[in-house]
């Protein structure tokens, strides 16, 4: 009763201007005589005429304001007379809202006679600025609006080919054109009774929402249809390679032993690695029996089509980006991290990536060189959560690329600030979701290896995946792969080897697990530790052989070949073979497959068969 009380002058207003507006005479008379009776108070509503007058004194205001370039004078008129309702929830009132902000903004590099007054200009920038960082956020997701985020970070908008339409003649009269018919649209609405207002607005709102909403549904489907064919299609195309590596490697073995490759083999090899629609043609035309012939087919077969030209991104200032990162608001810091981020992963790839990264790592976007007593890396342990997730999803994303890796692990410094962050997040939140994948990325960099492996790393990553129904699907993979990896070096192994009993069982556990995404991290890892002679009779005394052959009875063709491979290696009496140790001396190629050259046949054919997975999982 108290809320009806609260606004009742108000409500019954609205009915009496209803009323007045559909002409009941009668009832209204008799509404306002017992309104007096009752001694309840009506609020004054203007006449039609006196508002028409009032609105077009206020569009004339508006209109002057825009030309004169006042901005303070505009945006106080525009959010005294154009209602909130329309200003917050209008599509179209906030995409020109936004192109006004912006024509404030540049005003004086378009209309100043010579060179602009620096004070003023700086005003205005940092007045738009704020409203990137405020009201404007809530477009920073549309593409449309993306490249107008870095204006005020650009020193010379006018040279920019991004900004190249805003300083152009037709801009500014098509922006004023639009505002015109906006606020001749917004107070011609504002005659009508605002209980029919409301009662409409209802309606149309949620019907177009709901025509919305479905044009979405049906959007999502189609798409995930397409990309559900093309996965299906790309995972057909990988199984097949697997499969007819496997056979080559089975066929090398076989050449050892004096078995010779017919042709006849040869042309059902490549045959299988074509298209469909050269396998027939192939399998009639081409003499296989040459030399170089199958190889030079596969060459061309996988040619690259001719690239389409795209243009390079327009610089940014660094100096003041990476200031705005160090002292601005975590606000500010948030969207700026995103940014940066969006500008890296939605580059194309190629040229304009690789310019972009280069331009990142040639201003030492992330501080890795500096010593001060600030840094942006130290954004990983801001108070704000939202910064720390962003700025481990930009250290993600940076550990995505070889050169990326390569900037970031040039000192141990970023891995001991990722590992002290990863222990320090008590919840499974996105933040170590995506430390954790760049430190599997990492991984693959020897010193990173061995630095891991000598903090401990293995213990913590055994620790939580004790409880592997807590963990997310991303964080369960990346720690398992992970796990894998520094398990594939002795040192991992050894350190394996002093909870031994722990470590198996962990594994033995992940292997019933229903992602099967882990499965084959999981193979390598055990298959890995098995050449340990005191982690072999641990899993021998648990029963790790009958756990196993539990799930080559379960298991598909290749998870099957996979354990066949693990049992081999349990049951083996060889001793470490000194050799393993060796993988210490040699620095490998961070893009391709872990360098096997000094492990067995086997494990060739392993890694092989669990589809490369000990290179970085992207």
């Amino acid at each position: 009763m108290g809320d009806v009380l609260a606004h009742e002058s108000e409500l019954l207003a609205l009915v009496k201007e209803y009323l007045d507006f559909a002409e009941f005479e009668d009832t209204l008379k008799t509404f306002s005589k017992e309104c007096k009776i009752k001694g309840k108070l009506l609020s004054k509503t203007a006449g039609g005429s006196l508002r028409d007058s009032k609105s077009l004194v206020i569009q004339k205001d508006l209109i002057a304001a825009f030309d004169s370039g006042d901005q303070k004078v505009f945006f106080d008129l525009w959010e005294e007379h154009v209602p909130s309702s329309i200003r917050d929830g209008d599509p179209l009132a906030q995409k020109l809202e936004f192109y006004l902000h912006i024509h404030f903004a540049i005003y004086l590099l378009k209309h100043s006679v010579g060179r602009p007054d620096k004070e003023d200009l700086d005003e205005r920038i940092s007045y738009f600025k704020t409203y990137l960082e405020t009201k404007g956020a809530a477009l920073s997701q549309t593409t449309e609006f993306l490249p107008f985020y870095a204006l005020p970070f650009v020193p010379n908008p006018m040279v920019h080919p991004s900004f190249k339409e805003l300083f152009q003649d037709s801009w500014t009269p098509e922006l004023k054109l639009k505002l015109e018919k906006f606020l001749a649209l917004i107070f011609k609405a504002s005659n009508t009774p605002k209980l029919l207002t409301l009662y409409k607005e209802n309606g149309q709102s949620n019907k177009e929402m709901s025509q919305q909403l479905h044009q979405q549904l049906i959007e999502a489907e189609r798409r995930s249809m397409t990309y559900l064919k093309r996965y299906n299609k790309i995972q057909a195309d990988y199984h097949n390679l697997i499969g007819v590596t496997a056979e080559l490697v089975d066929s090398l073995e076989a050449t050892v032993s004096g078995k010779m490759i017919t042709p006849e083999y040869l042309q059902s090899v490549c045959v299988r690695l074509f298209s469909n629609q050269m396998r027939q043609s192939l399998a009639h035309s081409v003499d296989f029996t040459r030399p170089g012939t199958a190889s030079t087919m596969l060459r061309a077969s996988l040619a690259p089509g001719k690239l389409k030209d795209v243009p390079l991104l327009p610089s940014l200032d660094y100096e003041k980006l990476k200031k705005d990162l160090i002292w601005g608001s975590d606000r500010l810091k948030a969207f700026l991290l995103q940014a940066l981020r969006w500008r890296l992963t939605t580059s194309h790839p190629g040229e304009q990536r690789e310019t972009v990264l280069e331009a990142y790592i040639g201003n030492d976007l992330l501080d890795c060189h500096s010593h001060g007593q600030r840094s942006v890396l130290q954004l990983l342990h801001s108070k704000s959560e939202v910064v720390r997730q962003y700025m481990a999803r930009l250290i993600n994303a940076f550990a995505s690329l070889a050169e990326g890796r390569l900037y970031l692990a040039q000192t141990t410094r970023v891995l001991r600030m990722l590992e002290e962050r990863l222990k320090e997040e008590d919840e499974d939140v996105v933040t170590r979701e995506n430390i954790l994948g760049a430190l599997q990325k990492f991984s693959l960099r020897r010193p990173l290896q061995t630095a891991m492996i000598r903090d401990g790393l293995i213990f913590w990553l055994i620790d939580i995946l004790k409880d592997p129904d807590c963990l997310s699907d991303y964080t369960l993979e990346y720690s398992v792969a992970l796990l894998m990896n520094l398990c594939l070096r002795s040192a991992g192994k050894n350190m394996c080897a002093k909870v031994a009993g722990l470590v198996l069982k962990v594994l033995s556990d992940l292997l019933g697990h229903e992602n099967h995404e882990i499965q084959p991290y999981v193979n390598g890892a055990l298959y890995s530790i098995l050449s340990i002679p005191s982690i072999r009779e641990e899993a021998r005394a648990m029963g790790m052989e009958y756990v196993l052959r539990c799930f080559i009875k379960e298991g598909n063709a290749e998870m099957v070949r996979q354990i066949e491979f693990i049992i081999k290696q349990l049951n083996s009496e060889e001793l470490q073979d000194g050799v393993l140790e060796s993988d210490d001396d040699e620095e490998e190629d961070d893009e391709n497959v872990r360098k096997t050259v000094h492990w067995s046949r086997d494990f060739v054919k392993f890694l092989l068969l669990h589809q490369g997975r000990s290179s970085v999982k992207l």
